[in-house]
Order: C-alpha cells, then sequence, then structure tokens
C-alpha cells in the first residue's frame, strides 16, 4: 500500500506506477478536510474526522479547533493531551510527530515538504520529517520548516519561523527562530 510505502520512507515519485494512488489519496483527504470545516462539529465529531484524516486513533484527549487544513494527512502522528487551535496547516509527506502534552497556537504552518532551488528540479518534491517532543508550546502563527525538532517543553515565540532544532526546555523566537532563554522552572 502506498501510505505504508510512504511511512517507510520511501519517496513516490509523478514516474512511480503508484502516483496515482498518493492523488487519490489527497483528493480523499480534501474531501474528509472540507467536511471538517464545514459547520459545527462536536469534539467526539472532529476526533472521528481526524482519525479518518491522520489514518489513526484519536485519542479522546486531543482537541482542535477547525478551520484545518492539510493535503495528506496520513503522515501525522498525534499523542494524547493534544491541542490544535484554529486555522493550523499540516503539510506532512515527510512526516510529523506531535507527542503528548503539545499546545499548537492559532495559525500554526508545519511543513515537512519543499522544492529543489534549481529551477530544472523545482517541480520534485523533497521531505524531512518534523518532531515537536512532550509538553512544547507552539505560539500564533509560527512557521515549523522541514527536518526541525522542538525538545520537551520548549516554547517556540509568535510568528517565529523556525529553521533550526530547538533543544528541550528552550524558548525561541524571532525570524529565524534564535534561543532567548531557557524556560522558568
Amino acid at each position: 500500500m502506498i501510505i505504508e510505502r510512504m511511512r517507510n520512507g520511501e519517496r513516490i515519485l509523478e514516474s512511480d506506477p503508484d502516483f496515482p494512488c498518493l492523488c487519490q489519496e489527497v483528493e480523499e483527504t480534501r474531501k474528509l478536510v472540507g467536511m471538517l470545516n464545514t459547520g459545527y462539529h462536536s469534539m467526539e465529531e472532529i476526533r472521528t474526522l481526524l482519525e479518518l484524516i491522520w489514518g489513526q486513533n484519536v485519542d479522546s484527549t486531543v482537541r482542535m479547533f477547525p478551520p484545518f487544513y492539510t493535503a495528506f494527512g496520513k503522515m501525522t502522528h498525534v499523542g494524547k493531551e493534544v491541542f490544535i487551535n484554529f486555522g493550523c496547516t499540516f503539510l506532512d509527506q515527510g512526516g510529523i510527530t506531535i507527542e503528548d502534552g503539545v499546545f499548537i497556537g492559532p495559525g500554526v504552518k508545519i511543513t515537512t515538504e519543499f522544492h529543489p532551488e534549481e529551477p530544472e528540479l523545482r517541480h520534485n518534491l523533497l521531505v524531512k520529517p518534523i518532531a515537536i517532543h512532550r509538553n512544547a508550546w507552539i505560539g500564533a502563527g509560527a512557521i515549523i520548516l522541514p527536518g526541525v525538532t522542538i525538545g520537551e517543553n520548549s516554547i517556540v515565540g509568535a510568528g517565529a519561523i523556525v529553521t533550526k532544532d530547538v533543544p528541550d526546555n528552550m524558548i525561541v523566537a524571532g525570524t529565524p527562530a534564535k534561543i532567548i532563554r531557557k524556560i522558568k522552572s
């Protein structure tokens, strides 16, 4: 199955015989995201839709306030007691791991996907996974770029653009994000 191949780290190129299956998965996810973002849904209904979008069981402690945007979804893994606020975008073909207790503010963008800088190669999709460790807090409007790991208990300031790993127990802010200080214990 194409999703298992991707979860095993295999890239699916346009020339791959399974590429049409990937396109079909994207279309199915877009339909589910449209349902999620239309009208009012109870938290239970939201979690049910997220289970279909993410292709995993979603713990009863996970909360999300739609709208939410993703084109694929099946490469996102979310732990327990996670809160995702309004208007977040996850581009997850490289894999997004959100551990227990993470808070994600409104308008956050988490993107594992990018393109080569060479114009003749730019049509190709490149990916690097993102990991957000336990109890991290991602402030409103932050952008987490491909390949970044956010350390346990760390805080990403509102509007920050995170281009490098954030160590455990640190506060980062700015564009690009830089360490401000260690969090108070």
